[in-house]
């Protein structure tokens, strides 16, 4: 017996199609939201990230700047510091059997080479020695300063001794007997006409703030930034600690995450 070919009509095709077509209608309507959802909250997580890690960097680069040597430009679009790596205390006096080579504050021509008292710090040639760091209010007190400063560099470190490159007078002699190891400056510059935070580092020390430093290196830090400003309260009532407070604004897709974070600095020289 012959079988009967068996099929569908195109009738039935189309109803197939339109009835398809109208329930992936209804399926979209109940997952788009939970699905724009996803990505909004994916996109958010993102700045929040880029925006977090930024200032986590800027927060561990402040710990170690030289107390006093924050300022921050005109605009608030520019935050720059002297970076220090370590520091330690110099001899005042020599010991019971006259021995010892001290820092010498008294005489005209300076003096060349120190004795570290306790753990040496990690010196290395063509860095920079700070004594006493008072800030840009006080002449021979700022590390700021082209010429008279409270700071030389250094030619070499052995043992306990600390070597200059040239013999120098420390305007004035710290209370505390304590030197700071100067790296070199550090600027972040934040622009949001071209939506970037940018880090500078290793150029060189001006007495004026350059904004943006040339020469050294630089790295970006973000990118979609959508307004920064930064500011420095020095504090100088109680002239011990300082607050550096960042304000940052990232968007992306319509989307903007703002940021707002304080750094407390330590001012005791």
């Amino acid at each position: 017996m012959r079988r009967r070919v068996r099929g569908f009509t195109l009738v039935e095709a189309v109803m197939v199609i339109a009835i398809t077509g109208i329930l992936s209608a209804i399926v979209a309507v109940f997952i788009q939201k939970p699905i724009q959802g996803y990505f909004d909250a994916t996109r958010r997580a993102e700045l929040t990230d880029i925006a977090d890690t930024a200032v986590r960097r800027l927060t561990r680069d402040l710990r170690l700047a030289l107390p006093n040597s924050i300022r921050v430009d005109a605009t608030g679009r520019y935050l720059e510091f002297l970076i220090t790596t370590g520091g330690g205390r110099y001899r005042s006096e020599v010991d019971a059997t006259g021995a010892g080579n001290i820092l010498d504050f008294t005489t005209a021509a300076g003096d060349a080479s120190f004795d570290v008292i306790g753990t040496m710090p990690t010196v290395t040639a063509g860095q920079h020695i700070v004594v006493f760091n008072l800030g840009t209010n006080f002449t021979g007190g700022d590390a700021w300063q082209a010429t008279g400063s409270n700071r030389a560099t250094v030619a070499s470190a052995s043992g306990s001794t600390i070597t200059l490159s040239a013999a120098k007078l420390f305007p004035f002699e710290s209370p505390g007997k304590r030197f700071h190891v100067v790296d070199h400056a550090v600027t972040y510059q934040c622009d949001p006409a071209t939506g970037v935070l940018r880090r500078y580092w290793n150029y060189g020390i001006n007495a004026t703030q350059v904004a943006p430093p040339s020469g050294g290196s630089s790295a970006l830090l973000a990118t979609r930034v959508a307004a920064c400003t930064f500011s420095y309260e020095p504090n100088e009532l109680l002239a011990r600690y300082g607050t550096v407070a960042v304000r940052l604004a990232l968007s992306a897709d319509g989307e903007t995450v703002n940021l707002h974070a304080q750094t407390h600095v330590s001012n005791v020289p």
